[in-house]
């Protein structure tokens, strides 16, 4: 199919995890209601932002991936015939876990998981104490309604993540997402952030024709605003929508599948690469 419905599910989370899974399940049927075919929920949605401190007992979060909460959105998306990305702190083994997303087609099978390939460590973003890097390489999801290139939060900022997904046939580029505000920053801070962040995910729409659906948290965490700002961008790079700073919201956004042709078309970039000549990408820095 050339149109698809995509659900956007913004919100904010509390300590408990049944209230944030309850929670997150409610705006799936909302989203339901509304039209929407494939719905991406926000990093690590079952639980704070717990990456803030390096702390042991946030392990006790992680479970398995396929396991409950896959099996209790297994149900969801089979019932309203939806295709969920639902982004889980996962463990793998003893002493082993990912930052991983899951994918549930709209017949509530699960097709598979994605594990975050680039772990960040800066203040209020300690991820390297909790999750080992991505070991599945980058992955494409056969589903329903589009084929899926789902990539998490940090690998927003590396548009090699974004090129070899697009060129594994992704239809649509999602971002599951955990990112913020420190609080004591200034508004002219906070702005330049966000607008980077923005900008360089509509890049990756742009550079290789496909529309980026990127969905963040809202509300204070700790010393963090997160800033929410979820959008949708065409494959050229225009905001089919953008969410508020501060409000939860369930949004669901109809795209075109075919634009991906018409731009690819009209501006070749993928036509005109020189894969001859990017050796060097694969090396540290070239001194």
């Amino acid at each position: 199919m050339s149109k698809v419905k995509i659900g956007l599910i913004q919100m904010s989370c509390v300590a408990d995890k049944k209230s944030n899974q309850t929670k997150a399940i409610e705006k799936i049927n909302e989203a339901a209601a509304k039209g929407a075919q494939i719905i991406c929920l926000q990093e690590l949605f079952t639980s704070l932002y717990f990456c803030d401190v390096e702390d042991h007992d946030n392990f006790l979060l992680a479970e398995a991936i396929p396991g409950a909460t896959t099996d209790a959105l297994s149900n969801v998306a089979k019932e309203n015939n939806v295709v969920i990305i639902a982004s889980l702190f996962e463990k793998r083994s003893q002493g082993l876990y990912h930052n991983t997303t899951a994918v549930i087609d709209a017949d509530g099978k699960y097709l598979g998981k994605y594990r975050k390939m680039h772990i960040p460590d800066d203040p209020g973003f300690y991820e390297k104490f909790y999750f080992t890097p991505g070991d599945l390489g980058y992955k494409v999801f056969e589903t329903k309604y589009a084929k899926l290139g789902v990539l998490i939060c940090w690998d927003q900022w590396y548009p090699e993540a974004a090129r070899i997904t697009a060129l594994m046939g992704a239809d649509i580029l999602f971002y599951p997402t955990a990112i913020g505000w420190a609080k004591h920053q200034d508004e002219t801070t906070n702005t330049e952030q966000y607008n980077a962040w923005q900008t360089i995910q509509r890049g990756h729409a742009v550079a290789n024709g496909v529309h980026v659906v990127s969905v963040n948290r809202v509300g204070e965490e700790g010393a963090m605003k997160f800033w929410g700002g979820s959008f949708v961008s065409n494959p050229f790079g225009s905001l089919l929508f953008k969410a508020s700073h501060d409000k939860e919201e369930t949004e669901v956004i109809e795209i075109d599948l075919e634009k991906t042709d018409y731009y690819r078309t009209h501006w070749p970039f993928l036509r005109d690469r020189r894969i001859d000549s990017y050796e060097q990408i694969t090396k540290r820095f070239i001194d």
